[in-house]
């Protein structure tokens, strides 16, 4: 078979992709011969198009989904998509706008049969880019969140968690989004610093002609909406204020003067005024002191009949028309410029209102204690952990979790009123109906029940994912199906730690709620890609590559290993194109590699016993660099696998080995060698797999032809066996050795191919002894020899070993002195930061034997390096 002397990413990915999706290859089903190993896909958003988040996040889901069917394991990756209420109901909005359909002039039904054209048109794109990326998806089980049995279930849990008492119907302070006019969860609140003005605002003591209280305040347009002012009963500067009551500028309504420790007395003036329907922590106070509550805000921002004055203006025009009225009315101290963090909506980007609300809540205190436990007692475990004590501060500390939201796209709340104004919670309309009349003794019909406008929350169909993708029937019987005892509990998830409370938190609250048993063992929290200045990438900032037009520059596989070149645990990814520039170099350097194997001619008649202790090094190697790999693996460091895998290939296999047993220029290779460097090649094409999926089954089967079980993507992955650290170490003194030499020769200016002598000065000559000829060859040496002193030669030292490299006359022994005590600077330094570890009782009593022993291995090298470069620098006087 002949091979293209360029490795052409474009062709190879669309012929292997489609190979293994004709043949099935990512599917999965229930083997009890097999151990299963499950991911549920974080479900993007049915709006979403892949940016360079999800190429991280589904990169690594992928390399384990495809390590772990190598390792023989019954691998299933589930894919879909999440309906995305508030996003998907936005774009249909603004999709009708420029039909020049306004939402409000169409029926609900009418606005769901466009959402549903909308859907079907644009809501798998995302699932069809993250197919280039390689992604090995099972997509026969792609599922939806709004998919009919997937609907049922959540349904399903609304009406069973009510009844259960879980969830109640109330008026509480929700995040208020103006724009959408749409209650939005925490999680769709995006914080953002903002220049403000801080107003300081006179309020007239009641019964007083020259008193006054000054308040300072970002919001002046809510003064209408004031019910109290709070002083703190240890301030002294208000003591005289106890009991009396203030007047509010512009409207002169009498508010009370409380008193409470909340108010900080270092802040602003030492005085707060106290609007409940428009703070959250003023609400709070408002039930602790049994104040009234005075909305002033319409649904959509501006001013309603409360306020009395401005009404029907925005808020924003009502705020700096109430300054300038101030100002006028002398009841104005000040404004200063002032910076603060303001919370807007993810999906329309208005800055949120608390607003009292009547809304559905979910009980949140007990049903959160088994998700609490299994993160802290690590049954389900966090990487990296120290995400633990985010998740324990958020979980202590929840509150209700507000599930309607006042949108048309999405699960309707099975909700349904009767004219009498009271309400019963039923799968069905026909289900409500007959409970009505049961409860109430009342011949209701259907014609007399309404449903609730309002949608859950999408979190709350979401939290279902890991249970629902395999049974939406378990929530209503209670008794699992096949498929869901197989595959449930699932094994790992990847997401970002900004989900970590509201998806991967309630996903383990439904776990326990209705399985009895966690979603998922482990928790792989990626961080956030950023630019070079450090700025997350985002469309709106345009520095975030299109990443299909990476893929198509660089290859899927190298912008993989580019986006996992650097990317730890919990950690940011620092993205820059070099990263995926390296990713397509290392795919190069792979396929110039195999070419270099593939194009030698063999000579079965050749003796190979030269090339034996290269081969039975590398081999060893192979094993030390596998166990390495599988241990990152086992702790979810993927760069560190990815890391150690690259150096191996570059480095040990490219670099050296195949140096090792290359032949002489148009010179045969022998079989044995030959078949070896084959096997070995394949080893490598293995461990590559989970990272390079592409170019590796491309070279898979041009080694040989091979049927579909025999691809690479179903090959078994390798078993790491006992390596020999000692031929291990003297490979990598030989090494050293040749790398010195051939500096030695770019330091003179001196050929490539210009023979040089050696003779080496140790006490473990033996190191050297299955090395020799590959030290003659790599080095390109004319002859190799032991002594204790050669005249007139340059010298280095390797390990204790002194290395002499005759000159002649040629030596300028100042030049070389300088050097010597150059090198003894140096690895006296490196000596002193071993050192600083090793006196370090904290470090030694925590880090682990091997590393400690590495470093005393370390701090013994280098003094020994120390005693020969100081002997060297003797010698020459």
């Amino acid at each position: 078979m002949s091979i293209a002397s360029k490795y052409e990413p474009a062709a190879a990915e669309a012929k292997w992709y489609g190979y293994w999706m004709e043949h099935k290859l990512f599917s999965s089903q229930i083997d009890h011969s097999k151990e299963p190993y499950t991911i549920v896909i974080p479900p993007p958003n049915v709006t979403g198009v892949l940016h360079m988040g999800h190429m991280l996040n589904n990169t690594i889901q992928d390399v384990l989904i495809r390590r772990a069917r190598m390792q023989g394991k019954n691998a299933l990756w589930v894919p879909g998509t999440d309906h995305a209420s508030i996003a998907t109901e936005t774009k249909v909005v603004n999709m009708l706008k420029e039909m020049g359909i306004d939402k409000k002039s169409i029926s609900r039904e009418e606005f769901l049969k466009y959402a549903w054209e909308w859907k079907e048109k644009y809501g798998g794109i995302i699932l069809e880019q993250l197919k280039k990326l390689g992604a090995s998806c099972d997509w026969d089980r792609t599922a939806f969140t709004m998919d009919p049995g997937l609907s049922d279930a959540v349904i399903s849990v609304f009406v069973d968690l009510h009844k259960k008492g879980k969830i109640y119907r109330g008026i509480r302070m929700v995040n208020w989004d103006p724009k959408g006019q749409t209650a939005l969860s925490d999680d769709e609140v995006i914080m953002k610093e903002i220049a403000s003005k801080l107003y300081y605002i006179k309020y007239k003591i009641e019964g007083t002609e020259d008193q006054f209280l000054t308040i300072a305040t970002t919001r002046p347009e809510t003064i209408m909406a004031d019910v109290a002012i709070c002083i703190n009963p240890n301030d002294p500067r208000f003591t005289h204020l106890k009991g009396k009551k203030a007047l509010i500028p512009l409207i002169n309504r009498a508010i009370p003067i409380i008193e409470d420790e909340y108010v900080d007395m270092e802040f602003g003036t030492g005085c707060l005024k106290v609007t409940p329907a428009h703070d959250i922590n003023d609400y709070e106070l408002g039930v602790k002191h049994k104040l009234e509550v005075i909305d002033i805000l319409n649904d959509n921002g501006t001013l309603n009949e409360k306020a009395q004055i401005l009404v029907g203006e925005d808020r924003f025009v009502a705020r700096k028309m109430i300054g300038k009225r101030l100002k006028e009315a002398d009841q104005l101290e000040k404004i200063e410029d002032y910076k603060t963090n303001i919370g807007h909506s993810e999906r329309t980007d208005a800055v949120i209102e608390p607003k009292l609300s009547l809304q559905w809540f979910l009980k949140m205190e007990d049903i959160t204690k088994p998700a609490l436990s299994s993160v802290m007692d690590d049954v389900i475990q966090l990487y990296p952990p120290k995400f633990k004590n985010m998740y324990r501060s958020w979980m202590e500390n929840v509150r209700d979790w507000c599930i309607s939201r006042q949108l048309w796209w999405g699960h309707r709340i099975p909700a349904y009123y009767l004219p009498n104004g009271a309400y019963v919670v039923a799968k069905t309309a026909e289900e409500a109906l007959t409970q009505a009349n049961s409860q109430f003794g009342t011949s209701y019909t259907l014609s007399d029940l309404h449903q609730d406008e309002d949608v859950l929350d999408t979190w709350f169909s979401s939290w279902l994912w890991p249970i629902s993708v395999f049974d939406t029937d378990v929530f209503t019987t209670g008794k699992p199906n096949e498929e869901l005892k197989y595959y449930y509990p699932t094994n790992d998830l990847v997401t970002a730690p900004e989900i970590l409370f509201f998806w991967v938190a309630r996903m383990i609250i439904a776990g326990y709620e209705y399985m009895g048993e966690k979603p998922f063992k482990n928790v792989y929290l990626t961080g956030i890609v950023r630019d070079k200045l450090g700025r997350k990438m985002s469309k709106s900032l345009g520095n975030s590559p299109d990443p299909l037009e990476l893929i198509a520059q660089y290859g899927a596989d190298g912008v993989r290993t580019g986006m996992l070149f650097s990317s730890p645990a919990g950690n940011d990814l620092p993205y820059d194109d070099k990263l995926v520039e390296q990713g397509r170099n290392f795919s190069n350097k792979i396929w110039n590699a195999f070419r270099l194997v593939k194009g030698w001619e063999i000579d079965p008649n050749l003796d190979g016993s030269a090339n034996a202790s290269s081969i039975r090094w590398f081999e060893n190697r192979f094993n030390q660099g596998l166990t390495e790999i599988n241990e990152h693996f086992e702790k979810f460091r993927i760069s560190d696998a990815l890391m150690v895998t690259y150096k191996l290939v570059w480095d040990d296999f490219c670099s050296w080995y195949l140096e090792m047993i290359k032949p002489a220029y148009q010179h045969p290779i022998d079989q044995e060698t030959y078949d070896r460097t084959i096997q070995i090649f394949e080893k490598i094409l293995k461990i590559l797999h989970p990272f390079m999926p592409f170019i590796t089954e491309e070279l898979w089967h041009q080694i040989k032809e091979r049927s579909v079980a025999e691809s690479l993507i179903l090959a078994s992955w390798p078993e790491a066996e006992a390596f020999d650290s000692k031929i291990i170490e003297e490979a990598a003194q030989v090494f050293e050795v040749v790398s010195q030499v051939r500096n030695l020769r770019a330091s003179k200016g001196m050929s490539p191919k210009e023979a040089l002598d050696l003779s080496i000065n140790s006490k473990n000559p033996e190191v050297y002894a299955g090395f020799e000829s590959v030290l003659i060859k790599l080095a390109n040496l004319s002859s190799l020899g032991f002594a204790e002193k050669v005249d007139h030669a340059m010298s280095f030292v390797v390990k204790a070993d002194e290395c002499f490299v005759p000159m002649g006359d040629s030596i300028n022994v100042e030049e070389e002195k300088a050097n010597l005590k150059k090198e003894i600077e140096y690895t006296q330094g490196f000596l002193t930061s071993v050192m600083k570890k090793l006196n370090n009782e904290r470090f030694v009593a925590g880090a682990p034997a091997q590393v400690i022993e590495m470093e005393r291995k370390k701090q013994a090298d280098a003094e020994a390096k120390i005693k020969a470069l100081e002997e060297s620098l003797g010698k020459l006087g």
